[in-house]
C-alpha cells in the first residue's frame, strides 16, 4: 500500500514492552521499519525483579526473525540513573531516540483504609516517576533534533476512579498531567505528548478481568493502531487522552463548563447556582493553564465596562 505509515528511520524506546500491550506496540513498530529497545525488568506483576532479560529477549526474537531491528534493555524505568540506562542502550544500538512508549506498570492494588507505603511508593516509582524519567532522559536529544513522538499510559481507574487502586489511580492521573505540560514545552521543537488509556488482557489485568473464555476480544493488538499512529510523524495532535480497548478508539478530554460569573461571589450563590455551574451544556476544552485562565477574561472585561 502506497499509503502505509511506515517508520523507516527512526528508533521507538518502550517500557515494560516483554510482554502484553508493551510487545503489541513493539511488534508492530518494528515491523514497519522502526528500530525497537525492548525493555523490561524481567519481575512479576507486583513489580519483584528477577533482573533476567528473558521477556525482553523473547520479544527482540520474534522482531529479528520477522526481520526487524531490536535490542533488549533490562534497566528500571524508576530511577533517573535507570531511566538514563535505557536511553543510552538505544544510542549505543542505533544513534538516536525519536519515539518513547511509556508503557511499564505494576499493581498492588488495596482498598484505600488498607493502603500502606509499601503498596503506594512502588506504583508511583514505576508508573509515574518512571514516565518522568524516561521522558526527561531522552528530552534534550528530542529537543536538539527538533522531533519527537511521547506516548504515556494511563488508565480509566485514574481518569475515572476505580475501587482499591488510590495508588494507581493518583499514578495514572499524574501522567496525565505529565503529559500536559510536555505538549506544551514540546510543541515547538516537534516534540508531541499523548496519552494513552487502554483496556486489554494481559498478564498485569487477568486476575482483574478473569482468565476464563468470553464474546469480547481484548486482545492488545486491537489497542496498539492508536498508539502506533500517536508515535508517527504524521500524528496530527498533542496533549489529548484516548481510550482504546476492544477496536473501540475514543478521545477522552478534560472540559470547562461555561459557569456563572458574580463579581461579588458569595457561598450561597454557589449553592443556588451549583446545577446552572455544572451544565455541561457549553463547554470548552482549554490546551493549557494559560488558556483556561483566558476564559475568564471576558467576564472581567464586561466587568470593567460596567
Amino acid at each position: 500500500m502506497s499509503d502505509e505509515l511506515r517508520y523507516d528511520g527512526k528508533v521507538a524506546v518502550i517500557t515494560g514492552a516483554g510482554g502484553g500491550l508493551g510487545r503489541s506496540h513493539a511488534l508492530l513498530l518494528a515491523s514497519r521499519g522502526a528500530k525497537i529497545v525492548v525493555n523490561d525488568l524481567g519481575g512479576s506483576v507486583d513489580g519483584s525483579a528477577d533482573g533476567s532479560l528473558g521477556p525482553a529477549g523473547k520479544v527482540v526474537a520474534e522482531i529479528k526473525e520477522a526481520g526487524g531491528e531490536a535490542v533488549a534493555d533490562g534497566h528500571s524505568v524508576s530511577t533517573p540513573e535507570g531511566a538514563a540506562g535505557i536511553i543510552r542502550t538505544a544510542i549505543d544500538a542505533f544513534g538516536r531516540v525519536d519515539i518513547v512508549i511509556n508503557n511499564a506498570g505494576i499493581l498492588r492494588d488495596k482498598s484505600f483504609r488498607n493502603l500502606t507505603p509499601e503498596l503506594y511508593d512502588p506504583v508511583i516509582e514505576v508508573h509515574l516517576n518512571g514516565s518522568v524519567w524516561v521522558a526527561q532522559a531522552a528530552w534534550e536529544l528530542m529537543r536538539e533534533q527538533k522531533y519527537g513522538r511521547i506516548v504515556h499510559t494511563s488508565s480509566a481507574a485514574g481518569i475515572f476512579g476505580n475501587f482499591g487502586q488510590a495508588n494507581y489511580g493518583a499514578a495514572k492521573m499524574g501522567i496525565v498531567g505529565l503529559s500536559n505540560v510536555l505538549a506544551v514545552e514540546g510543541a515547538k521543537y516537534n516534540i508531541k505528548s499523548n496519552v494513552l488509556a487502554p483496556g486489554a488482557k494481559t498478564r498485569m489485568t487477568e486476575d482483574l478481568m478473569g482468565t476464563g473464555g468470553g464474546t469480547i476480544d481484548m486482545d492488545p493488538s486491537l489497542v496498539t493502531p492508536i498508539v502506533a499512529y500517536l508515535a508517527h510523524e504524521s500524528c496530527s495532535v498533542n496533549g489529548e487522552i484516548y481510550s482504546a480497548a476492544s477496536g473501540r478508539i475514543s478521545r477522552v478530554f478534560i472540559g470547562v463548563t461555561k459557569g456563572i460569573y458574580e463579581k461579588d461571589l458569595t457561598l450561597e450563590s454557589v449553592r443556588d447556582r451549583i446545577e446552572e455551574i455544572r451544565s455541561e451544556e457549553t463547554y470548552s476544552v482549554p490546551k493549557s493553564a494559560t488558556e483556561e485562565m483566558a476564559l475568564i477574561v471576558p467576564h472581567l472585561k464586561a466587568q470593567a465596562k460596567k
